[in-house]
């Protein structure tokens, strides 16, 4: 045996909140890969933190990773070993490709997957945001493939970024557009800016580019430069964003999309609302996952009268 999985529940403010694997074990030659996953999004507040280890861990790293969850119930967590094989390899597996018309999101162990005619992005394991498992970020992408059948666009946004998938996805859907991607979190957009690199995708400012910032909401000088925007997608929750909902329709250009996500069906009219009074309305058509427990908005602002 060459490696080693420990398993155990978590909420998902702890998995939301859980740092990168090198920033909690700095102190290890070799540190674990820290995994989440949301098994049932009908339980949105039920997920799995899976660690994997090339070599049987201690006790101390175990309680450590556990320490993490605080929610588990002590001694829950489980330790298994895992077959003679690449065990990094085998931590990725489950994280299967997912489809969302013609976009498909993939990791290395699964590059065959790749049809003719497919928008193809790929996004390596790591936390489980942003890897195009998520309903919210499968939303995004299936009214990405939806809008793309019937317009183009030029200025893109996409806030609260992840790891990039969006902004990936936008720039392969219209390739001579300008796109900004921002996050609050500068880990995020390190990983953003390697994913960026492993699809041969171009930062930078340009058209046909895509701009790396870290910000929060539209907090950003960068990000107020480059407006108005004909197309901003925001995948995040639904408190950031009621709060970043005026800076945000001042942002758009008249008859531009805006497609929101990370909202609870119980939260969709009071997000809708808070963009409602600041203009934008509904898209005919393309409120897609409206029976979902994370349901995707399409918002446009209308051309002047």
């Amino acid at each position: 045996m060459t490696g080693w999985s420990f398993t155990l529940a978590c909420n998902r403010a702890e998995a939301e909140a859980l740092p990168e694997s090198d920033d909690i074990f700095a102190d290890l030659a070799s540190p674990p890969t820290l995994l989440v996953d949301e098994p049932d999004p009908d339980q949105p507040d039920a997920w799995v933190l899976t660690a994997y280890f090339d070599a049987e861990p201690e006790a101390a790293i175990l309680g450590r990773i556990a320490a993490l969850a605080p929610s588990a119930p002590a001694g829950s967590g489980t330790l298994a070993p895992l077959p003679d094989e690449d065990w990094t390899t085998l931590s990725q597996r489950g994280l299967e490709p997912v489809r969302a018309g013609r976009f498909l999101v993939h990791t290395r162990a699964h590059r065959d997957a790749v049809r003719l005619g497919d928008i193809a992005i790929a996004i390596e394991a790591g936390l489980a945001f942003g890897t195009g498992q998520h309903a919210t970020t499968l939303g995004c992408l299936a009214a990405l493939d939806r809008i793309g059948k019937a317009r183009n666009f030029s200025r893109i946004a996409d806030l609260g970024t992840g790891t990039g998938i969006l902004a990936l996805a936008a720039a392969r859907r219209w390739p001579k557009a300008a796109v900004i991607a921002s996050d609050i979190d500068p880990v995020a957009i390190a990983v953003t800016r390697a994913n960026l690199a492993d699809n041969r995708a171009r930062e930078g400012c340009a058209a046909g580019h895509i701009e790396l910032v870290t910000a929060a909401g539209m907090n950003h000088a960068r990000l107020a430069a480059r407006a108005p925007y004909d197309l901003v997608l925001a995948n995040i929750l639904a408190g950031p964003l009621v709060a970043i909902s005026l800076p945000v329709a001042r942002a758009m250009a008249p008859g531009g999309i805006l497609v929101l996500a990370g909202l609870l069906r119980s939260q969709r009219q009071r997000v809708a609302a808070a963009y409602r009074r600041h203009g934008l309305v509904p898209v005919a058509g393309l409120n897609l996952s409206r029976r979902s427990e994370w349901p995707c908005l399409a918002l446009k602002r209308p051309y002047s009268a």
